[in-house]
């Protein structure tokens, strides 16, 4: 399989995945932190603003939070697929292995 990396060297998609995972941990505790602050979004938002300046504040608020929503998303997107692959190689060096 010439498109792992370390393809042939005993231990290396093991060596690769070992280096993913710290990855996809620090992706979802990004999420998380980005969760965070879309919760802090929504308490301004529940505030009861009466003036135009307030709304107008509160309109920003809302969009940053739709911007961050889909940040949240795509980090999400990017956590499952690091995981994905680092799965992937550990799973495609075993094949490798069992073939004569």
């Amino acid at each position: 399989m010439g498109n792992i990396l370390g393809d042939g060297l005993p231990g290396a998609a093991e060596h690769v995945a070992a280096d993913l995972w710290p990855l996809v941990n620090r992706l979802a505790r990004c999420g998380a932190r980005v969760e965070e602050a879309l919760a802090g979004l929504r308490d301004i938002q529940m505030l009861d603003w009466q003036s135009p300046a307030g709304r107008a504040y509160r309109d920003t608020v809302g969009r940053q939070g739709a911007a961050l929503r889909h940040a949240v998303d795509a980090l999400e997107v990017a956590r499952a697929a690091v995981a994905r692959h680092a799965e992937d190689t550990v799973a495609a060096a075993a094949s490798a292995c069992r073939m004569p």
